[in-house]
């Protein structure tokens, strides 16, 4: 690697002293993802990167699933809008410094909102914005907190057909617990579980969801 491509990787060497921040580089990345390209093309799973910093394996994983959602679903505008928004859903980081935060999140905005081919304004992108804001945390991945002190909490998303979203938070400390059962961070479990939802929220279309996020 030169000492141009080292530095490309870094934005401050006082971020790295502070922070640790270094980001991976994309041939590195792409090796990586190979080695679960079976999971990261598959639209319903549901993929946490606990240090996302500007999103360079989240924006991938979003692409990969999108081609799917083109080969599945391509033919119909209707279900290929709702299955790009299902697998943007599926998409979650955690990242420590807020200005990576809001650059992961903008930049999964910009692959989502291309391939609907859609301007910011566009009630989807009004929307892929709005779970962004839940699914892209910034918080710390080690102690599972906000940096306000409170726990992270995740939305589980589900599609129901017919345009129709569900979802449930979790504490993202229970949710780790339930991956040591499960194999996966939502797995299905009975109502009567230690692993119960926060919140559940009331089943609504894409229409519905923009009718309550601001320009």
């Amino acid at each position: 690697m030169s000492l141009k491509e080292a530095e490309s990787l870094v934005k401050s060497k006082q971020r790295v002293a502070d922070h640790g921040e270094v980001f991976t580089p994309a041939s590195m990345v792409v090796e990586m993802l190979n080695l679960v390209k079976g999971e990261t093309g598959r639209i319903d799973a549901r993929v946490l990167e606990p240090a996302c910093g500007s999103g360079n394996f989240l924006v991938p994983v979003l692409l990969h699933k999108l081609v799917t959602v083109q080969v599945r679903y391509g033919k119909s505008q209707f279900e290929k809008r709702h299955y790009a928004l299902f697998a943007l859903m599926c998409t979650y980081g955690i990242e420590l410094l807020s200005d990576n935060a809001q650059e992961c999140r903008d930049n999964l905005c910009a692959v989502f909102n291309s391939f609907l081919d859609v301007d910011r304004d566009n009630e989807w992108a009004r929307v892929a914005r709005w779970v962004l804001e839940a699914n892209i945390v910034q918080g710390d991945a080690l102690t599972m907190t906000l940096p306000d002190g409170e726990p992270i909490t995740f939305p589980e998303w589900g599609y129901l057909g017919k345009g129709k979203f569900q979802r449930r938070d979790f504490r993202y400390a229970d949710l780790t617990q339930r991956a040591s059962f499960e194999g996966t961070l939502f797995g299905e479990i009975a109502e009567e579980d230690l692993f119960t939802a926060v919140r559940t929220h009331p089943i609504m279309t894409v229409h519905q969801i923009a009718k309550q996020v601001a320009i």
